[in-house]
């Protein structure tokens, strides 16, 4: 049957869009890319389908959709170096500055004398505990629960900050890795956002009971000081679930959550999580 003019001109113009394609996908890398960052912020990209990212010459992994995502930790000084490309003619590299912060100094007094300094057999212990919780953090799932935003897991007094310096017994230590939120002892601790149980330990020396929830492209959330767990290892987890019970475990002088958010080995801090609501 023969073709009428209208039928084969939309068909030559589909052919055209078909073969114009690549180009145009070139000419639409980059996507709306923010110019700044915040030291702890996580970013969220929606990048042309097909694209690849790089951030620092380090690979980015980019879902089928075009998501990718990536952090800037807390010492960061920048200008991050975001290379994108959708084909060989159409890499482009951009600079994205990055904000500093103030980082307070928090003086934490009255920490038992073995904690802070451990002796050499629990300071072993320590290392092998949390060279567990590190590998957890590897995970590079390419589920995108991240997407659908996230919820506190408790309501209470923000009592630790990311990124404070803490100073143990006139003793300083490492940055908060992540926020405390002051609780009584045995409140429901909700996930922030859907995942996996990638990590469930009741009794860790340092962080007590702890959980890690990897909620997809490498992030993920742990929660520390946990007085009970509801969650075991290799669970499917959705947003607002209850995984556990809040406490003073491990290393606590006070009844609280620690929240702590990772994009693999680099912390962030909860508070800037986009979308972050009540539950």
């Amino acid at each position: 049957m023969r073709s009428s003019g209208g039928t084969l001109a939309r068909l030559l113009a589909v052919a055209m869009c078909v073969a114009l394609s690549p180009a145009r996908a070139a000419a639409a890398v980059p996507t709306v890319l923010p110019r700044t960052v915040s030291q702890g912020q996580l970013v969220i990209l929606h990048l042309p389908a097909g694209s690849t990212a790089r951030l620092n010459d380090v690979p980015l992994h980019v879902g089928a959709d075009g998501r990718a995502v990536f952090g800037a930790g807390r010492d960061e000084a920048g200008p991050l170096r975001l290379t994108l490309s959708n084909g060989p003619a159409s890499s482009r590299t951009v600079r994205i500055a990055v904000t500093p912060r103030d980082w307070p100094i928090e003086r934490v007094n009255g920490v038992p004398p073995k904690t802070v300094n451990p002796p050499p057999a629990i300071a072993a212990r320590i290392t092998r505990e949390q060279a567990a919780v590190t590998a957890a953090r590897t995970h590079d799932d390419p589920r995108e629960d991240f997407l659908h935003g996230f919820v506190w897991p408790v309501h209470g007094r923000i009592s630790g900050r990311f990124g404070n310096q803490r100073i143990y017994n006139g003793e300083p230590r490492a940055p908060h890795s992540g926020m405390d939120i002051a609780v009584p002892v045995g409140t429901p601790v909700r996930a922030p956002a859907s995942g996996v149980v990638t990590f469930a330990a009741p009794a860790l020396y340092l962080t007590g009971g702890t959980v890690l929830i990897d909620h997809g492209f490498g992030l993920s959330s742990n929660f520390l000081h946990l007085s009970a767990l509801k969650v075991h290892v290799g669970e499917r987890v959705r947003q607002g679930q209850v995984i556990a019970l809040s406490g003073m475990t491990g290393r606590a002088t006070g009844p609280h959550l620690h929240w702590g958010f990772n994009w693999f080995g680099t912390r962030l801090d909860p508070l800037l999580l986009p979308g972050l609501r009540e539950h």
